[in-house]
């Protein structure tokens, strides 16, 4: 045999042996977990009491930004939208806006699965605003949209202009 046969064969054995051996190596065995000291009496009882901040302003906003077509991101965002709308401490004081952009654009889009949790959050008096930069990066016009989203110039400039108006930002 040639020598770099002989050298090509004994590389494989070698590399060969070291992952069969790798893949045979015991694994260290997992050390107890210290012993914690009891919870504080009175903090837990506090805590036991708790039951959410107290919503004492006669109003609250927030704009929500979904900007990713991950579908369980997607799904996440419009959950925990319908979530605030339902905290009771919130009712009747709660105005919200949903921002899509980019990959989020997919949200506002006719016949996709989120259609009927677009239009829940649209019955409920969500303001639903579409960024047109992004309509305009994926070919896309209002008539590919559900009809009541609302295109705003740009889905960053509207997030900022919230802000600046005392919008609370929630990026789930």
């Amino acid at each position: 045999m040639s020598y770099l046969f002989r050298w090509l064969v004994a590389g494989w054995l070698v590399a060969g042996g070291l992952t069969a051996q790798a893949q045979t190596m015991p694994t260290p065995a997992a050390s107890p977990a210290p012993a914690l000291p009891p919870p504080d009496a009175t903090v837990a009882a506090k805590a036991a009491r708790f039951e959410g901040a107290p919503a004492t302003k006669a109003h609250y906003r927030a704009v929500y930004q979904l900007d990713s077509d991950d579908p369980k991101l997607i799904s996440k965002t419009l959950h925990n939208m319908q979530n605030a709308l339902n905290d009771p401490r919130l009712k009747g004081k709660l105005e919200l806006e949903l921002v899509v952009f980019s990959g989020g654009t997919v949200a506002f889009r006719q016949g996709q699965p989120y259609e009927a949790d677009v239009l829940a959050l649209q019955r409920a008096g969500v303001i639903l605003a579409q960024c047109q930069n992004s309509l305009t990066a994926y070919k896309l016009t209002k008539a590919d949209l559900l009809p009541y989203v609302s295109i705003v110039p740009t889905g960053n400039g509207e997030l900022i202009i919230r802000q600046a108006e005392g919008w609370v930002l929630v990026h789930p």
